[in-house]
């Protein structure tokens, strides 16, 4: 699925706040309708079985209750993507990756193998199921994970037992930690504690650029891997980098080992984390130019750094909604040529399906901490929306997504504002960011209120600020309809008379 992810550890934050954020985006050609939910523990299934893979997999532990971001048509599975349930562990899955052939034949991504033949006749061969996937990993995880840490320990002894059938990028967090953890191959995964005063940049590429083997395989104080990662890379002379003599065997570049740098890549790929880090360290580097230390498509591009400055939930919004705003790559732009406009992937793109954002606060209550950020379709023209975590309803707004195309839900209202701005930018764009403004500023004030005030509350704050979000988006669509409709290609200058 193709994604883009923003982390940000808890000294690099704004307040302190571990956050997680990702944009889930449907492939090309096609749109996604996604809703928010609250899995009750007596919903959660106690037999899974994948809808793509075939897998069963028996689930015998008591879950918690938790938030999700499924598909709203299950035609394709579950697909819950991105929550945080009762003990305030926040998980998001997944960002799907690139490989490379090396890996792929040392350890084979494990597919389904469908039926060939009739039973009882020669010849006959069953389905094999395949491994686990993006359909899958939330739903299996999130709901028995006690802190981020256990949250990878439970998918890497999924992964090992049943293996996976694609290559991704999975987030877990705590109010204490952030890890980022990415398969390699069919049943081989590494993880990677994100830094407390560093973000991290992922663009549907695998990212992690160093990493310390001694170290998951002994005190796992900032790297986890599976137990046989070692002699499994010696085996197949995985391990591509040069050293010094006296440098650390232990230490290596997994980017290198297990990822690619292909043309794709640069098109579709780094260009993303180039936009993003050019937004949060303007000044730390030069981007831009012939001289620049890094350009769109270098293969170098840092996976985690210090911001020049503490984050903002405003600042996780408009980077993962970035179009290349003040280069020539923008395609809303007058900078550049028709060539340049068009030249790489946006981060907002028009196929964004949802953005989940997992904030939790340290100074919070328990029952308060976790707020889970919500946006739909393209992030270029939509509005991200906090709302407590630790509920036992969805307001009707967030959740009411179905096939139906309806200014009723939240998701079908932002696609319809996308598809009519896209094509007046200039006209709607003002309108546009002042609906952000006051969503944002309205739906904060009830946040701090309720997380001041006593206890209990929180699903009517939540409605209330569902309320005041059905309110302005609605009222953002009728200003962007009268633009459209007045710059439509029949109007004629003279009226009646």
């Amino acid at each position: 699925m193709p994604c883009t992810t923003l982390l940000v550890g808890k000294r690099a934050s704004y307040d302190g706040s571990t956050i997680i954020a990702r944009n889930e985006d449907s492939p090309n050609g096609e749109f996604t309708p996604k809703k928010l939910v609250v899995v009750k523990p007596e919903d959660q299934p106690r037999h899974y079985k994948s809808v793509l893979s075939h897998v069963e997999i028996e689930l015998d532990e008591e879950p918690m209750r938790y938030t999700a971001v499924p598909n709203a048509l299950l035609d394709e599975g579950i697909w819950a993507e991105a929550g945080v349930n009762t003990l305030n562990v926040a998980m998001s899955a997944t960002e799907t990756l690139t490989s490379n052939e090396r890996v792929l034949a040392a350890d084979p991504l494990v597919r389904l193998q469908k039926a060939v033949g009739t039973p009882g006749e020669e010849g006959y061969q069953p389905e094999v199921a395949g491994g686990i996937g993006e359909e899958d990993m939330v739903t299996l995880v999130l709901p028995y994970a006690t802190s981020a840490r256990d949250g990878v320990r439970r998918l890497g002894a999924l992964l090992e037992r049943y293996g996976t059938y694609e290559m991704n990028g999975i987030a877990f967090s705590d109010v204490d930690e952030i890890w980022w953890m990415e398969t390699v191959g069919g049943h081989h995964w590494i993880a990677r504690r994100v830094p407390d005063d560093c973000y991290v940049t992922m663009p549907n590429q695998l990212g992690i650029d160093a990493f310390d083997l001694a170290d998951a395989e002994g005190e796992q104080h900032e790297c986890m891997a599976s137990a046989d990662l070692r002699t499994w890379m010696a085996r197949y002379h995985l391990d591509l980098t040069l050293r010094d003599e006296g440098d650390s065997p232990d230490i290596f570049n997994p980017r290198e080992a297990f990822g690619s740098a292909s043309d794709a890549d640069h098109v579709y790929n780094t260009p993303r984390a180039w936009a993003i880090q050019r937004f949060l360290n303007p000044r730390s580097n030069t981007w831009d130019g012939p001289d620049a230390d890094f350009r769109p498509e270098d293969n170098d591009i840092p996976w985690c750094r210090m911001p020049e400055r503490k984050i903002t939930m405003e600042d996780v919004k408009y980077a993962l909604s970035l179009h290349y705003q003040g280069t020539p790559f923008d395609p809303y732009s007058r900078r550049g040529t028709e060539v340049t406009r068009g030249m790489y992937r946006p981060i907002g793109i028009n196929r964004n399906g949802q953005l989940a954002a997992m904030q939790l606060r340290p100074y919070a209550s328990d029952e308060t901490r976790a707020l889970q950020w919500m946006a739909y379709g393209s992030n270029a023209f939509n509005a991200l929306v906090p709302f407590f975590a630790n509920v036992d309803e969805v307001p009707a707004y967030l959740e009411n997504t179905t096939a139906q195309v309806t200014t009723e839900s939240f998701y079908w209202t932002n696609r319809l504002i996308a598809a009519m701005a896209d094509a007046h930018f200039g006209d709607c764009v003002a309108d546009i960011e002042r609906y952000q403004m006051k969503v944002g500023a309205q739906a904060g004030a009830v946040i701090n209120e309720a997380t001041d005030g006593p206890a209990g509350e929180l699903a009517a704050s939540n409605q209330r600020i569902a309320d005041m979000l059905r309110r302005e988006t609605d009222a953002v669509l009728a200003k962007v309809l009268y633009t459209a409709s007045m710059g439509m290609q029949n109007g004629f200058a003279r009226s009646d008379g």
